[in-house]
């Protein structure tokens, strides 16, 4: 029990507003019976199978010989080690040996024999960022050697990067950019300089000879886009796009004729036509001269100069820039949008299969992108981020059907349902905070979109349902939320899980396994006591109302 004074002491010598939060959890949780809580206690170490499949995300140690040393247990043994004019590609995940030197930078250089070594089919796919994004160049590279895809490479903005790619067996080359490590920010003027470099990165690689899959490291493959893009061998570019309104119901190209919304460079496939080099060019000489120009918004306005006609009656081609420059325009069912995929689950809708998810259309920031990405089950992170040391907290919310459904779709009803459950939230925060649990987020509930500009609730055309389960960073500002803020002005750290975290098939078994099922109950009914003694193993049920000495025993037996 010294523990439990202790951390009640603690709380009453923190500040006002957190005292009266916990004061008011304390006393009124038993007064309410609208969620369940469950604490689940996990284990301190992770399973092997846990270990192997994730341990190459952990940070790299220094090796004797100054470099850095990634420990590694996954391989790709179907990959081969290439020989000169052979088409198997070596084996990605394969570690350098660790007592091996780090070849200099030099050897490090883009050139065409180094794209030659990686390239299939004539096909490069190529993504770059710098040492922040380390985890977003993983798990991009991850899920492309679980497809069974090898042809790629990673382009590194510094040398840290370099160096821990390098060490853990990923393709990877100098860009030269000497960049900062850390996360630069949407719309700064780095994060400008990083779409410049794109832009030089085309240049340079296009005149090699190589079809170029280029693709922003937010977003992952969820299956293998090289035979779609292989579908359309007339095309100089095909692109994605922002687009939210369905143009086609099927996998075809997209009706460009329909596409109102920017062309997206996040991901984009170039062949190494006459026209296209032109485009790339002029591209790059347009945001050379004028440093104010966001390279998307260049792309599109060299490649909107003319649009149409159709290229033929059946592709969905057509002409594009200078009427020389045949243009795609990926479905934006399939290859989704943080739109298309997170809001409108369009692809779902349409029963079809995404090759893509691009995280955009989010807020948040970097945290954003990562925490959606978690959300789809589709990030990867370390062994430990799935076994917390104080164990995890999650609730079962209940909202009535009259905040759900009823009702027009209007900011009143959107807000009491919103409002509705951030006090459930609210009240299970505290609950973990006093517990120093990790708070599994329920899943939210919205019957209005959220954009950053004025729109009528849900977009016009869009397949929006009403209600709609929407991302945390549509009601939370999730990097605050992570963000590491005094104690003494906002309290103790409370960390947080991703609501499909339970779900997730990375999560270690016996944590799954180890759960206590929190109720209340009617005093008077059978099992009804402050006991976990019940007829069901794992099951702590205690009457509603009960009185303030039973609270404090019963969140200690969760201690």
């Amino acid at each position: 029990m010294g523990g439990w004074r202790n951390a009640v002491q603690e709380a009453a010598a923190s500040k006002p507003l957190f005292l009266t939060i916990y004061t008011t959890i304390i006393v009124g949780i038993v007064a309410t019976s609208f969620y369940v809580f469950s604490a689940i206690y996990s284990p301190s170490a992770p399973t092997s199978t846990q270990s192997i499949s994730t341990s190459w995300l952990s940070s790299p140690p220094l090796s004797q010989n100054g470099g850095s040393n990634f420990s590694n247990n996954i391989s790709q043994p179907t990959d081969k080690a290439s020989q000169p004019g052979s088409n198997q590609l070596k084996t990605i995940w394969e570690a350098p040996p660790s007592n091996s030197k780090m070849p200099p930078l030099e050897s490090f250089k883009l050139t065409k024999e180094l794209v030659g070594e990686r390239a299939k089919d004539n096909v490069i796919i190529v993504t770059f960022g710098n040492f922040a994004f380390m985890d977003f160049i993983l798990t991009w590279v991850k899920h492309l050697t679980d497809l069974d895809v090898s042809n790629l490479l990673v382009g590194a903005m510094d040398t840290k990067l370099l160096e821990a790619l390098y060490w853990k067996g990923v393709p990877v080359f100098d860009m030269g950019s000497h960049m900062s490590t850390i996360d630069v920010g949407w719309g700064s003027p780095t994060f400008h300089k990083m779409g410049r470099e794109k832009v030089l990165l085309i240049n340079a690689i296009l005149p090699f000879g190589y079809e170029l899959l280029m693709c922003d490291t937010d977003m992952v493959w969820l299956k293998d886009p090289l035979p779609y893009l292989a579908q359309y061998p007339d095309a100089d570019i095909l692109t994605s796009s922002d687009q939210v309104v369905p143009t086609v119901v099927d996998d075809r190209l997209a009706d460009w004729k329909q596409v109102g919304a920017a062309y997206n460079i996040g991901i984009f496939h170039w062949r190494p036509t006459e026209p296209a080099i032109k485009l790339a060019k002029e591209w790059k000489d347009m945001l050379l001269a004028d440093d104010k120009i966001w390279d998307q918004n260049g792309f599109n306005e060299l490649a909107r100069k003319q649009t149409g006609p159709a290229v033929d009656d059946d592709s969905g081609l057509f002409y594009a820039f200078d009427g020389t420059l045949k243009l795609g325009i990926l479905p934006e069912s399939i290859f989704c949008s943080g739109h298309t995929y997170f809001v409108q689950a369009m692809y779902e809708q349409l029963r079809l299969e995404p090759y893509a998810l691009h995280t955009t259309f989010q807020y948040g920031g970097t945290e954003g992108k990562r925490h959606r990405l978690r959300e789809a089950m589709v990030f990867y992170d370390p062994p430990e981020y799935y076994d917390a040391p104080g164990g995890f907290l999650s609730f079962k919310p209940s909202i009535p059907k009259s905040l759900l459904l009823d009702g027009e779709h209007n900011l009143e009803s959107h807000f009491s349902l919103i409002n509705y459950q951030m006090k459930q939230i609210r009240s299970a925060l505290a609950i973990a905070s006093l517990l120093n649990r990790t708070l599994v987020m329920p899943p939210l509930w919205c019957r209005l979109d959220r954009l950053w500009f004025s729109h009528p609730g849900v977009l016009e055309g869009s397949m929006t349902r009403q209600p709609f389960l929407c991302p945390l960073d549509h009601v939370f500002e999730v990097n605050v939320m992570l963000k590491d803020l005094p104690e003494e002005e906002f309290g103790p750290e409370i960390n947080i899980r991703e609501y499909s975290f339970l779900n997730n098939p990375l999560l270690p078994q016996q944590v799954k396994e180890s759960w206590l099922d929190v109720q209340l109950c009617q005093e008077g009914t059978e099992d009804c006591h402050a006991s976990s003694n019940t007829s069901r193993p794992g099951l702590l049920r205690f009457p509603k109302n009960s009185t303030e000495e039973m609270v404090w025993l019963i969140l200690h037996l969760l201690m």
